[in-house]
Parts: C-alpha cells; structure tokens; sequence
C-alpha cells in the first residue's frame, strides 16, 4: 500500500463519524442561527428580512440578564458541589474490596438506569407544600406550615445535584482505574503522609477525570429543561425554559433561536476558558 493512500485511511475510517454528526447536529445548529437572524411579527409571524435585532434585544434587556446569571450561578454551584461529592465518593468506591465495590457502584450509578424527568417528579412531590418534606418537619416538631422547595433556587440545586453526580463519579472512577497503585505504596514507604499522598500522588493523576467531569456537569446543568422547568417553574426561570416559552408560548421562534445561540456559544467559551485555566494552574503547581 502506498503512502499516499496510507495518509487517507484516517480520513476514510472517520468520514461516516463526521457526516453523521454534522446531519444529526451541524445542520439543525445551523438552521437555528439562520432563524435566529429573522425577525418577529405577532400578526404575520416569522419575516423573510435578516437582522441581528434578536441578539441585540436578549443582549441588551435585564430580564434576559437575570436569566442567564441564574442559569450560570446555578451550573457553577451544582458543579462545585458535584466535585465535592463526586470526587471522595469515587475514591472510596476505588478503594472497597470486592464485592462491595461492585454494589455500591451499582447503587450510585443506579439512578441513570431511571428517567431524569420520573426522578425530578418524585423530587417535586418531596419538596411540595404537603409532601414528605413537611411531614418530616411536621414530625420533627418545626411546626405544622408546610415547608416546600418548589420554584426556589434551592430545591433546583439539590434536584440537579441528584441527577448529575453520577456523571462525576464516573469521571472520576475512570482516572483512577489508570493509577498504579504501586506509586502510592512507593510514596507511603519513603515515608510520606497519606494526605500528602492524596495531594501530591493521587490528585494530579485525577484531575483530568475531575476536570472532564466538571466540564460535563457544567454543560449539562447549563442546558438543563426537564428537572428546571418542573422544581423551578415559571417563578425561576432559566435559559432553556425561557428559550422553549418563545417558541411555544409567544410563538416568537428568532427570539427562541437567538437564545439558544447565545446559551451554546457562552457554555462553549466558559469551558474552552475553563479548561486551559485549571490545566495551566496544575502544570504550575505540580510540575
């Protein structure tokens, strides 16, 4: 086989991978930012002109400005706390015998087997005024009111955290499947300290895994609908919610369009920026 063709069997191999994807998700991205670039008349519908007025009106508005600072406050705070459940989560299941690590993992990884939407219901009928939630308190002696999370802040945080956790410990678990354990035990006979093990041996090894983790957490949380639009409701709106309210509710589907492209390319420079950050601050400290 000759060299030249030798340099196309990469591109070859690849070519069905790449046309798959740009069908599945390059053409509708692409026919999303067309129609974002349309304007809106409520008597008419959508106009044939072509304008970026879309962007300049969910740019330039303060309600769409609360949106978003919520919907990134929140993808910020349920990734921090993933990391912080996740990542020991996932060392202690390393570190079980078998068979207990089989089971445990199961049971984590368990809710992924169960409908996002299903789990987000039986959070919802937690947190209502007459759910679980206020009989606990009621048995607890807070008091006969009815203690409810739904449309707070706070019951979307706990409601995603469920769901999303998982996806770091996975992350995580994967990282840690790569490290010799021999390193450790090298380190522990030259007399180091386990915590310093932890910091200087383990934790660098798994950030990359902690890393790819927050990346997906973040991601997901960012465009996150099903468990916002229940637990949050209209009263918490976030951008996938106010995105699906313009194309259903007012029927303006540019303006829907329009934040949705925004929502895409903001996610994509705050991991693409968050990324080279963490991997630049450990190159530092670990080299």
């Amino acid at each position: 086989m000759s060299a030249k063709a030798l340099d196309k069997t990469p591109f070859l191999m690849t070519a069905p991978g790449v046309i798959f994807f740009i069908m599945l998700l390059g053409v509708p991205m692409l026919m999303t930012f067309l129609l974002s670039l349309h304007s809106y008349d409520f008597t008419t519908g959508i106009q044939p002109d072509w304008t970026i007025s879309n962007y300049i009106e969910v740019l330039g508005d303060p309600y769409f400005h609360k949106i978003f600072g919520r919907t990134f406050g929140l993808a910020l705070l349920v990734t921090v706390i993933c990391v912080l459940i996740g990542v020991p989560e996932a060392y202690v299941l390393a570190h079980l015998p078998n068979p207990w690590r089989s089971v445990f993992l199961l049971v984590v990884l368990g809710p992924l087997l169960i409908s996002v939407v299903v789990r987000t219901l039986g959070w919802a009928l937690f947190f209502g005024g007459k759910g679980v939630l206020t009989m606990i308190a009621s048995g607890l002696g807070f008091g006969e009111e009815p203690v409810s999370l739904m449309f707070t802040f706070t019951g979307m945080t706990i409601a995603l955290v469920h769901v999303l956790v998982p996806f770091m410990v996975i992350s995580v678990w994967a990282s840690l499947q790569k490290i010799d354990p021999q390193s450790e035990d090298a380190a522990l006979t030259l007399g180091a300290s386990k915590l310093t093990v932890l910091y200087r041996i383990t934790l660098p090894q798994v950030m990359p895994g902690i890393l790819s983790g927050s990346i997906i957490v973040f991601a997901l949380t960012a465009s996150a609908f099903a468990t916002p639009a229940i637990i949050g409701g209209r009263r918490m709106k976030v951008v996938a919610t106010a995105a699906y309210d313009e194309y259903l509710s007012t029927l303006n589907w540019p303006l829907g369009a329009a934040i949705a492209v925004i929502l895409l390319v903001v996610n994509i420079v705050i991991i693409v920026s968050y990324n080279k950050l963490v991997e630049r601050r450990f190159a530092k400290v670990f080299e």
